[in-house]
C-alpha cells in the first residue's frame, strides 16, 4: 500500500506538470505518515488540517485509512462515505478512496465511485479506464464491455476496442449456459474483431491472439488454421515456433494427420531434440496406418509438404537423426536417442514386428548411457522406459552400465571411488536405476546393510567435490544420502526395527549439515517425524522450505495432517493461517493480476487466471483448512474465552449454510513432491490417488457436519419462558432443533460411509499420501461418542417442550445416554494408557497412535461438556419452575427429578475422567523426561553419526514433552469450566 500512497502524490504531481498544488503540500505529511506506518500521526496531522481546511476531502479519506488501519473499521467507513457521497472529482480524493476500499475488502464501492466520477467529467479517458479496471476487479463482465466501448468512443486506440472485445469473451466463459455463449456472446464478438481485420486495423499480436482464441472456442478451428497461416499469423512473434504450434495443435484437433506429420517432421529436420514434435509426429504415423492413407499420384503429399506414412520411413527418419548426431565433434543432443526408444515402446504396444529393425532395448539403453550418463537427467530418461527391459535382463543391465563407471582403486573400506564429478554422476545414476527395477527392495536385510554401507561411504566421498559450495548449492552426492534414508524406511516398514527409522533420521540430518538447502532432506525428515508422533521440528522444517504462492495449496497437506492430531495446537494454528492467508490473498491477487493483462493485452492470460482462482476456491485442502481451523478455535477457546455462543458468532459460522464445493472438489495435491526411485510395482497408482481422495472427502465431511452441529448446538439458546411447543417453534426453536436433527442424521450416515472405507484398510506406499484421521477416529469410538453427545441436544430440546412433570419415560432415556457418554470416554481413555515413549533394550520405541488417541479424547469431551452445558442452561429453569409449583402445592417431597440427578452423576463423571486424564499426562510428562538419552546404546555407530541419531531422539522427545504440555493446559481449563454446570 506504501507505494501506492507515495506514486499517488507524484503522479498528481506530474500530471500538473510539477507545478505544485498548495493541497498537495499539505497532505505530503500525512502521506508520509502512512507511508512509514505511524497510523496515529497521520490520523492527528490530518484533524490539523481539516481544522483550517474543512472542505478538503482527501485530508478526511486519508484519515479514514490511519482509522482503518488502528482497527476502527466503522469510524473509517463513515468518514470515507461523507467524501463518497459528495461524489468527489479530484485525482487525489478518488485514489485513496480507491485504496482505503480495497483495503476494506469492499471493490465494488470503487465502481460507484468511478461511476460517478465519469458522469460528472465524461470525457475524461483516466476516469473511464479506472471505470472499466474497477469493473474488472469485481468481474462485472457486461459492464466492462460497456466501459471499453465508451472509453473507445472518446479516445478511438485499439487496446480499449479489444478490452471491450475480451469481455465479451469473458461473458462466454463464465456463462452457465454453454448455448448462450456459442450463440451470442462469442458470435458478438468474433464480429467485432471482424470488422476491426476488414477495416485493416489489427495492429498487436495481443489481437490476434484474441481473435484466434474467439475462433478456437467457437470450434471454428478451419478459419482459426487461415488466420495462423494468414498474413496476420506473422504478428506472432513473441513466443518461439508460436505459429507452428498453434498449427500443430488445430491439425491435431482437426485430425488432418498428413498435416500433423508433415509439419512434425519438418519441425524435428529443423530441430531434432525439440522432444514435443516427436509424439505428434509417431500418433500421426499410426493414425495414418489405421486409416490406410496413402499419397496422392501427383503434386504434395498435402499443404505441408511431404508425409511419412509407414513405419519403415519413420524408422528411416529417426534412423538418420541419430547418425546426424553420432557424426558430429560436439556433445550429442539426447532428443533422437530417446525417440528410437520411444518408438519401440510404441510398436511393441501395437505388435508390430518393425520393432526388431531398431535394435535391442538392453544394448540402445547402454549405448545412450555411455553418451549421457554423466548428465542428472539420465536416469529420469531412461526410468520411463525401463519396462522394455525383461525380468532377467535387470542384472546384467546394470552389470553393463557399471562396465562404463571410470572408479579409481580399492580403498580402505573395500570400496571404489569416482575421481570427478561426472563419474560420480554415472555411478549415482547406475545405482538409481538398480532402485527403480527392484534390485534394493529384493535384498535381504543383511544386503540392505552392506548397501547402506556402500552408499553412505560414497556419499561421504563425493562431499570432496562440494567444499566450495554456497550454502545454497546441493552436494554432488546429496542423492547417495537420500537413497541411504530410503533403504533404512524399506527395512523399517518390512522389520518394524525402529532402530532404523532413527538411523535414517541420522543421516537426513548429517546430509541436511552439508546441504541446507536441500528440499528433498526436508520433506523426507518432516514426513518421518510426523509418522514418529513428533511434531515439534516439522515447523521449522517447513518455514525453511519456503514454500510460495500455489505450493501452500499443493504441500501443504502434509503439514496441516499432523499439527492437530499430535497435540501441538499453538502450531496447527500458525500452520492453518499459512494456508489460509494465501487461499484469502488469492481472490485479492487474482484481480489484480487480470487487470495487468488487460493493461498489457495478455489476453490469453486471463482464463487462466480465472481457471486458477476457481481451482484455489474449490480445493479440498482450502476447504479441510477453513473446518479445522474453526474447529481447533472452538476446541481451545470456546467456553474458555468466549461462551460456544460467541466464539460461533464470531466466527460467522452458519448451521444451515454448507460452503463446501463438494460436486466441483478438486485434490490440488502433489503426491509426487518425493523423489522415489522405486520400481513400477510400489509407485503409487490412480487407484491409490482416487481411494484417498474418497477417504479424504469423508472425514471432511465428518469434520465439516461436526463443525456444523455445534454452531446448531450454540444456535438453540435459551429462553426461560418457553414452556410450551408452541412457543418454542415461535421462538425458532423448533426449526433450529429440526436443522440439528437434519445434521445428525447426515452424520451418522457419512459415518456409516466411514467404516466401510476403514475396513477396506488401504495401505498407501510410504512416499504416498498420509492416511486420514478417519480410521483411527473410528477406532477410538470418538466419533460415534460425539454423535451420541449432539443427539442427546435433541432430546433436551424434547424434555425443554413437554417439561418435567410430563416426561419420565424421556428423562430415563436421557439419564441412560449420560451414563452411556462417562461409559463411551472412559473406553477413549483406556485407549490412551500406556507409554508414549519407552526405552527397550537400550532402544527407543514410540508410541504415536496413543497421542492420536488422546487428542480425540480431548475434542470429544469437549463437545460433550457443550453438551452439558446446554443441559444446565435448560434444566435450571425447569428445576427452579418445578421448585416454585412445590411451594404453592406444600408439596413436600424433596427427591428431585430423574435428570437432574442424572445430570449431576455426568458432571461428576466427566470430572472424575478430566482428573483421570491429567495424572496420566503428568505421569508421562515425568516418563519422558526421566527418559535418559544419553544412556542409549550408540557405540557401534561412528561418533557423527551417533550424535545426528541423538539429535533426532531429543527432538522427537522435546516434541512429545510439547505435545503433552500442550493437552495438559487445555484439559486444565476444561477442569475449571465444569465448576461452571451446576444447575
Amino acid at each position: 500500500m506504501r507505494e501506492h500512497l507515495t506514486q499517488q502524490v507524484n503522479s498528481t504531481m506530474a500530471a500538473r506538470g510539477h507545478v505544485q498544488d498548495p493541497n498537495d503540500r499539505r497532505l505530503r505529511p500525512i502521506y508520509d505518515y502512512l507511508d512509514n506506518g505511524n497510523n496515529k500521526m497521520a490520523i492527528q496531522q490530518a484533524d490539523k488540517l481539516l481544522k483550517k481546511h474543512k472542505d478538503l476531502h482527501c485530508a478526511k479519506v486519508l484519515k479514514a485509512i490511519g482509522l482503518q488501519r488502528t482497527g476502527k473499521q466503522d469510524e473509517a467507513f463513515t468518514l470515507a462515505q461523507e467524501v463518497a457521497t459528495l461524489e468527489p472529482t479530484d485525482d487525489n480524493s478518488l485514489q485513496a478512496l480507491t485504496i482505503l476500499y480495497r483495503e476494506m475488502h469492499r471493490p465494488e464501492l470503487v465502481t460507484k465511485l468511478y461511476e460517478a466520477a465519469v458522469k460528472k467529467v465524461p470525457l475524461s479517458e483516466e476516469y473511464h479506464s479506472h471505470l472499466f479496471m474497477a469493473y474488472a476487479r469485481v468481474g462485472e463482465y457486461k459492464k466492462m464491455q460497456q466501459a471499453g466501448m465508451a472509453l473507445y468512443k472518446i479516445v478511438p486506440k485499439n487496446p480499449y476496442y479489444f478490452w471491450s472485445v475480451m469481455s465479451l469473451v469473458m461473458q462466454a466463459i463464465s456463462a452457465q449456459d454453454e448455448r448462450l455463449a456459442q450463440t451470442m456472446f462469442l458470435p458478438l464478438a468474433e464480429r467485432m474483431v471482424e470488422k476491426m481485420v476488414k477495416e485493416e486495423k489489427i495492429e498487436a499480436e495481443a489481437e490476434v491472439q484474441l481473435y484466434f482464441m474467439i475462433l478456437e472456442r467457437l470450434g471454428k478451428c478451419v478459419e482459426a488454421l487461415e488466420v495462423i497461416r494468414g498474413p496476420l499469423g506473422e504478428k506472432l512473434t513473441s513466443e518461439l515456433q508460436s505459429r507452428e504450434n498453434k498449427c500443430m495443435m488445430l491439425y491435431q484437433r482437426l485430425q488432418r494427420w498428413p498435416e500433423c506429420n508433415a509439419l512434425a517432421h519438418k519441425l524435428l529436420l529443423k530441430n531434432p531434440d525439440d522432444w514435443q514434435f516427436y509424439p505428434s509426429y509417431f500418433d500421426s504415423l499410426f493414425h495414418l496406418i489405421d486409416q490406410s492413407w496413402s499419397p496422392p499420384e501427383e503434386g504434395d503429399h498435402c499443404s505441408e509438404g511431404s508425409v511419412h506414412h509407414t513405419v519403415a520411413e519413420v524408422v528411416r527418419f529417426v534412423e538418420d537423426r541419430i547418425k546426424g548426431e553420432d557424426g558430429k565433434d560436439s556433445r550429442s543432443l539426447r532428443g533422437p536417442y530417446l525417440a528410437r526408444l520411444e518408438l519401440i515402446h510404441r510398436l511393441r504396444e501395437r505388435g508390430c514386428p518393425e520393432e526388431k529393425l531398431l535394435g535391442e532395448p538392453l544394448e540402445l539403453m547402454v549405448q545412450f548411457f555411455a553418451k549421457f550418463g554423466d548428465k542428472p537427467c539420465c536416469i529420469t530418461d531412461l526410468k520411463i522406459y525401463l519396462h522394455l527391459l525383461a525380468p532377467d535382463q535387470h542384472v546384467q543391465f546394470t552389470n553393463r552400465l557399471s562396465e562404463a563407471v571410470p572408479l579409481g582403486e580399492l580403498g580402505e573400506e573395500g570400496f571404489a571411488f569416482p575421481e570427478d564429478t561426472k563419474a560420480l554422476q554415472r555411478h549415482l545414476c547406475v545405482c538409481q536405476l538398480s532402485r527403480a527395477l527392484g534390485l534394493h527392495h529384493s535384498l535381504d536385510a543383511d544386503g540392505k546393510l552392506r548397501l547402506i554401507a556402500e552408499l553412505k561411504a560414497h556419499y561421504r566421498h563425493g562431499l570432496k567435490f562440494g567444499k566450495n559450495a554456497l550454502k545454497t548449492e546441493l552436494q554432488f552426492s546429496d542423492m547417495y544420502c537420500l537413497m541411504v534414508a530410503h533403504v533404512y524406511v524399506d527395512l523399517w516398514t518390512e522389520t518394524g526395527d525402529e532402530n532404523m527409522v532413527w538411523q535414517g533420521l541420522g543421516v537426513l540430518q548429517e546430509g541436511l549439515s552439508h546441504s541446507p538447502s536441500n528440499a528433498q532432506f526436508k520433506l523426507l525428515l518432516l514426513l518421518l517425524y510426523c509418522h514418529l508422533g513428533a511434531f515439534e521440528p516439522v515447523v521449522d522444517l517447513y518455514s525453511s522450505l519456503d514454500a510460495k504462492h500455489v505450493q501452500h495449496d499443493t504441500i501443504g497437506f502434509l503439514l496441516t495432517r499432523y499439527a492437530e492430531s499430535l497435540g501441538q495446537f499453538a502450531a496447527a494454528s500458525q500452520s492453518c493461517n499459512f494456508s489460509l492467508r494465501f487461499f484469502h490473498s488469492n481472490q485479492k491477487d487474482t484481480s489484480e493480476y487480470i487487470i495487468q493483462a488487460y493493461k498489457y493485452g495478455a489476453f490469453e492470460k486471463i482464463p487462466e487466471f480465472i481457471a486458477l482462482r476457481n481451482r484455489l476456491n474449490q480445493s479440498l485442502h482450502f476447504a479441510q483448512v477453513r473446518t479445522e481451523r474453526m474447529l481447533l478455535d472452538l476446541f481451545l477457546e470456546a467456553d474458555i474465552v468466549l461462551s460456544l455462543e460467541e466464539s460461533v458468532k464470531a466466527m460467522s459460522l452458519s448451521a444451515e449454510e454448507d460452503d463446501i464445493p463438494w460436486d466441483n472438489m478438486r485434490d490440488n495435491r502433489d503426491l509426487t513432491v518425493f523423489t522415489s526411485w522405486d520400481p513400477k510395482d510400489r509407485e503409487l497408482t490412480d487407484e491409490h490417488r482416487r481411494r484417498s481422495l474418497d477417504e479424504e472427502a469423508v472425514w471432511l465431511r465428518i469434520r465439516s457436519l461436526t463443525l456444523r452441529l455445534l454452531a446448531s448446538l450454540a444456535g438453540l439458546g435459551h429462553t426461560p419462558s418457553q414452556q410450551n411447543s408452541v412457543m418454542a417453534n415461535e421462538n425458532g426453536i423448533g426449526d433450529k432443533t429440526s436443522i440439528l436433527s437434519s445434521l445428525l442424521s447426515q452424520l451418522n450416515q457419512t459415518l456409516q460411509t466411514a467404516a466401510q472405507i476403514a475396513e477396506k484398510r488401504v495401505q498407501y506406499p510410504f512416499l504416498g499420501p498420509p492416511s486420514t484421521r478417519l480410521a483411527p477416529a473410528l477406532s477410538s469410538g470418538s466419533c460415534q461418542c460425539q454423535a451420541a453427545a449432539l443427539q442427546l441436544s435433541v432430546h433436551l430440546q424434547e424434555l425443554e417442550t413437554v417439561g418435567l412433570d410430563e416426561s419420565s419415560e424421556l428423562q430415563t432415556q436421557i439419564c441412560n445416554g449420560f451414563k452411556s457418554l462417562v461409559v463411551q470416554l472412559q473406553d477413549i481413555l483406556n485407549k490412551c494408557k500406556g507409554d508414549l515413549l519407552e526405552m527397550k533394550e537400550g532402544k527407543l520405541k514410540t508410541w504415536p497412535y496413543l497421542l492420536e488417541t488422546l487428542i480425540f479424547f480431548v475434542e470429544t469431551v469437549c463437545i460433550v461438556l457443550w453438551m452439558a452445558s446446554h443441559c444446565a442452561k435448560i434444566l435450571r429453569p425447569l428445576k427452579t419452575s418445578l421448585q416454585k409449583k412445590k411451594k404453592k402445592k406444600k408439596d413436600t417431597n424433596t427427591a428431585l427429578p430423574a435428570v437432574v440427578c442424572g445430570f449431576q452423576e455426568l458432571t461428576g463423571g466427566l470430572q472424575d475422567l478430566l482428573t483421570q486424564a491429567l495424572d496420566h499426562i503428568k505421569g508421562q510428562e515425568t516418563g519422558v523426561t526421566a527418559l535418559k538419552l544419553a544412556s542409549l546404546s550408540l557405540e557401534g555407530y561412528p561418533q557423527d553419526e551417533a550424535s545426528f541419531m541423538k539429535s533426532a531422539m531429543d527432538k522427537v522427545q522435546s516434541s512429545y514433552l510439547r505435545s503433552l504440555q500442550e493437552v495438559g493446559d487445555l484439559l486444565k481449563k476444561r477442569a475449571e469450566t465444569i465448576k461452571n454446570l451446576k444447575i
